[in-house]
C-alpha cells in the first residue's frame, strides 16, 4: 500500500481528531500542519505529538511542501470553499469536513475547481462510521423496511456561550457559519440521503427567529420530497435545553426503525420491536465521532484510485438540499432542486 504526506490546514478543534486518526494509520504521516498564525500551528504539533511535521501559516506555502500529496480542510466553513479551490489548483487530494460550503457561489466554484483538477475528495460526514448509522444503512439495504414512506432525523445540539465549545465563536455568525442547518442539519442531511437513496427533487422550510448572541435562526425544520415517493422531515435545533441527541425515524410499508430499535413483519414473530444493539449518538464532542473509520477508509480509497462515496460531488447534493430549506425558509415558497 502506498504512503501518503498529510497536510492539515486549519488547526482548531477537529483537527485534531484527524491529527489522530492519521497517526494510527500506518500508511499516512503528517508532514505539516497551518493555522492562522505559526506559533497557533506549532503548538497544535507539540500538543498533538506528531513532531517532525512543518507549521505553516500560509496555504500556499504548506502546498509546496514536496511531501503532502492529501490535505484535510480543517477551517471554519466560511473557509472551505476558497481553500478548496486553492488546494485542488494545487493537485492535491483533499478530506474536506462539512459542509463543504455556505453558500452556492462557493460551493459551485469549488466543485468546478476540484472537477478541473481530477483529485480525489472525501467530504467529512463522519457519522457514516458510528455503529448505529452502519446498522441502520443495513436494515433497510435487507430489505426489513420495504419501501421507506417517511424518514424524520432531528440533530439538537445545545450551542450557546454558557457551553464553552470552540466553534460557538464564529457559529453565531451567519456570514461565517451559514446557517444553522448547514452546519448542524447537514449531518442528518446527509444520512438521510444515504439511508433512502435517489435524489431530492423539493424542499421546504421553517425558521425560528434568532436567539442569545446568534444574528440568524438557531432552529430550522426542513421537510423534502425524493424522486422515488418518500418524504422526510429534518430539523436542526442548537437553543433548546437538551444534551446532544440524533434522532432516527424510517417508516416503511413493511416495518419501521426508530433509534436502534426495528419493527418489522421479517423479524421474529413481526409483532415486537428488535434491539439492533448500537446506541444513537448522544455526544457532540469531535473525540466521541469515528474519525478513524473515516479516514481509513478514505485512504484506502485513495490506494485504489478510486473516489469516496462520500466525495464532493456528493457533499454538493446534500450542501444544496440544506440551502434549499435555507431559501424556502427565507421566502415562504418551496425551492426545486438541483440548484446548480
Amino acid at each position: 500500500m502506498a504512503e501518503y504526506g498529510i497536510g492539515i490546514w486549519g488547526a482548531g478543534w477537529v483537527a485534531g481528531e484527524h491529527a489522530h486518526a492519521y497517526f494510527a494509520n500506518p500508511h499516512t504521516h503528517v508532514m505539516a500542519v497551518g493555522s492562522r498564525t505559526l506559533e497557533g500551528a506549532k503548538r497544535r504539533i507539540d500538543e498533538w505529538g506528531i513532531g517532525g511535521a512543518q507549521a505553516y501559516d500560509d496555504l500556499e506555502a504548506l502546498l509546496a511542501h514536496p511531501d503532502v500529496n492529501l490535505v484535510s480542510v480543517c477551517t471554519p466553513n466560511y473557509q472551505h470553499a476558497a481553500d478548496v479551490v486553492t488546494i485542488a489548483a494545487a493537485g492535491k487530494h483533499m478530506l474536506i469536513e462539512k459542509p463543504p460550503a455556505t453558500d452556492l457561489v462557493g460551493l459551485r466554484a469549488m466543485r468546478d475547481a476540484v472537477r478541473k483538477a481530477g483529485v480525489k475528495t472525501h467530504v467529512g460526514f463522519v457519522l457514516h462510521w458510528h455503529p448505529l448509522f452502519q446498522a441502520v444503512k443495513q436494515v433497510v439495504a435487507d430489505g426489513l423496511l420495504g419501501r421507506v414512506i417517511m424518514a424524520q432525523l432531528d440533530y439538537w445540539h445545545r450551542l450557546t456561550a454558557e457551553d464553552e465549545l470552540p466553534l460557538y465563536a464564529w457559529l453565531v455568525n451567519k456570514e461565517k457559519a451559514g446557517s444553522i442547518f448547514l452546519a448542524g442539519g447537514s449531518h442528518p442531511m446527509d444520512a438521510v440521503r444515504w439511508f433512502l437513496g435517489g435524489e431530492i427533487v423539493e424542499a421546504y422550510g421553517y425558521s425560528t427567529h434568532p436567539s442569545g448572541d446568534y444574528d440568524h435562526a438557531t432552529t430550522t425544520i426542513g421537510m423534502l420530497r425524493f424522486d422515488h415517493g418518500a418524504i422526510a422531515k429534518i430539523s436542526a435545533c442548537v437553543e433548546a435545553y437538551i444534551p446532544y441527541t440524533f434522532n432516527i425515524d424510517l417508516l416503511g410499508e413493511e416495518g419501521t426503525l426508530r433509534d436502534e430499535k426495528v419493527y418489522s413483519r421479517k423479524l421474529g414473530n413481526g409483532k415486537e420491536w428488535v434491539d439492533l444493539g448500537a446506541a444513537a449518538p448522544r455526544s457532540g464532542e469531535v473525540s466521541a465521532h469515528p474519525f478513524q473509520g473515516e479516514i481509513d477508509y478514505f485512504v484506502d480509497c485513495l490506494d485504489r484510485g478510486v473516489d469516496s462515496e462520500i466525495n464532493l460531488e456528493d457533499g454538493v447534493k446534500t450542501t444544496e438540499a440544506c440551502l434549499a430549506v435555507d431559501i424556502a425558509a427565507a421566502t415562504g415558497k418551496p425551492v426545486k432542486l438541483p440548484l446548480l
